[in-house]
């Protein structure tokens, strides 16, 4: 049941990001849908919370702050992304993988997976107490020469021990873009 649940979201997100993505690219190419997008790598740092529990204890919702940093893989819609939560009992080290969309200039939406390694497992941190499969979906836009503004989701599938519940984490922060 929570994997249909799973798949039926991922399904859903990916195509309306999927379907912004080739109906800006059927547009006719012209100076101004040329510079649509982000492109660049940057590192960030911002807030984040959790803003879920697992109902037992050392999994309570936690504030604290992150670290984000992307690197866009040349000539590509993908970018390699990585992420850390802390401020909570524990830290959790996230790597993933996204799709990025341009929605404007110099704006993104991206969507991607990968996992959350928690640096204390059993302590809470913004995105649950244990090590678990990850889901994000965000936004990022650069607002200056070397100035980016992002946000996202995270979702931790299964990411308490002892519970079968997910976690939910939200971010934003500024980044130096390179």
């Amino acid at each position: 049941m929570k994997l249909t649940k799973l798949l039926a979201s991922t399904i859903a997100v990916a195509s309306v990001v999927l379907s912004a993505g080739i109906a800006s690219a059927q547009n006719v190419p012209t100076q101004e849908t040329a510079a649509r997008g982000m492109n660049g790598s940057y590192v960030g740092a911002g807030v984040s919370a959790g803003v879920t529990n697992g109902g037992r204890q050392n999994d309570a919702a936690t504030f604290g702050g992150n670290v984000q940093g992307r690197y866009a893989v040349p000539n590509a819609p993908v970018s390699v992304r990585g992420s850390v939560l802390f401020g909570g009992d524990s830290t959790a080290i996230i790597p993933t993988l996204t799709y990025d969309a341009p929605i404007a200039k110099n704006t993104n939406v991206y969507i991607g997976g990968g996992y959350a390694f928690q640096t204390n497992e059993g302590y809470a941190s913004q995105l649950g107490n244990k090590n678990a499969p990850v889901l994000t979906v965000g936004a990022e836009t650069q607002v200056g020469k070397n100035t980016v503004l992002y946000s996202d989701a995270k979702w931790g599938i299964d990411a308490y021990r002892g519970s079968d519940a997910d976690a939910l984490s939200l971010q934003a922060g500024v980044g130096y873009r390179f």
